[in-house]
């Protein structure tokens, strides 16, 4: 089962009104962002988030992350396609295109970017944030899609919600960073502690500040060009997805090492581990602490 986490509206851009059942659901993490509408596909059951809420409610720091993904894990979502709006940090990479990012660094400094924050220690692998066979299936449609798909990138998370200074954006350049964006973190992190393939399509929507704005344009042009690329960007997105998710229906990848991360993560001698603990993490733990 694949979960697609992305702004507002994206359900409805990707697959219409397709029917589908509502879930409202509360997890031990608070709410999540917004009701999951699981729709079928092509014979795939598909999840779909709305990662800002219902009307872009939350602003990226605020995002429950924990509750969006523990939501996803306990509908039966195996792997996980994400979107988001970036802005470029490298000349090459220009505003409307798509990168399939394969390295992030953590900005972020208000977020909790575990699940496990009490009760027991857990440290899962992280050298690889985005899960390969999600990069390998979003990589082998890239063809089918009209856009400049750049097939890694590094994405730099920021706090926010401000956008960076002059003096920043060059830092991150000097970083070799490709992208500059909000939301990457702690989703990616979170999703590897509950075992769940992630892959990330970013969208480019302008030049971040180190470039220079063309000369004679006023903020609201500049805006509305903004908003432009947006548009553009999220309509390559969709015919992108649209694809990854048909060959997904078609030939799913299955089982991955990322759905079984906590194999070698769980450092605490088990039966240190209390029943009321266990039960605080639910589905992230189930498959560990099984009787019989």
């Amino acid at each position: 089962m694949i979960g697609i986490i992305g702004g507002t509206g994206l359900a409805e851009a990707l697959f219409g009104k397709a029917a589908g059942k509502v879930h409202d659901l509360d997890t031990p993490f608070g709410r999540p962002s917004s009701p999951i509408r699981v729709a079928e596909w092509e014979g795939l059951e598909v999840a779909l988030l709305a990662r800002h809420g219902e009307g872009h409610v939350y602003n990226p720091s605020q995002v429950p992350y924990r509750a969006n993904i523990y939501a996803l894990k306990s509908l039966g979502v195996t792997h996980v396609l994400a979107s988001g709006a970036v802005g470029s940090l490298q000349e090459h990479i220009k505003p409307r295109d798509l990168v399939i990012v394969d390295q992030i660094i953590d900005r972020t400094y208000r977020r909790t970017p575990t699940f496990f924050d009490e009760g027991l220690a857990v440290h899962v692998e992280l050298a690889e944030p985005f899960c390969p066979c999600m990069r390998n299936l979003l990589l082998s449609v890239t063809d089918q899609v009209a856009a400049t798909v750049h097939p890694n990138g590094t994405y730099v998370c920021m706090e926010g919600p401000a956008f960076s200074t002059i003096a920043e954006s060059t830092m991150h350049r000097g970083w070799a960073a490709d992208l500059i964006g909000m939301t990457a973190v702690p989703e990616a992190k979170l999703a590897r502690e509950a075992e769940l393939a992630y892959g990330l399509v970013a969208l480019v929507t302008d030049f971040d500040c180190w470039k220079p704005h063309q000369p004679g344009k006023d903020r609201q042009e500049l805006l509305e060009e903004i908003i432009s690329n947006l548009e553009a960007a999220t309509a390559n997105a969709v015919r992108f997805m649209r694809a990854a998710i048909a060959a997904f229906a078609a030939n799913p990848p299955g089982p991955c090492p990322i759905h079984t991360g906590l194999d070698l993560a769980l450092w605490t001698d088990r039966t240190k581990i209390s029943p009321e603990v266990v039960q605080r993490y639910g589905v992230l733990l189930e498959r560990y602490f099984q009787k019989g």
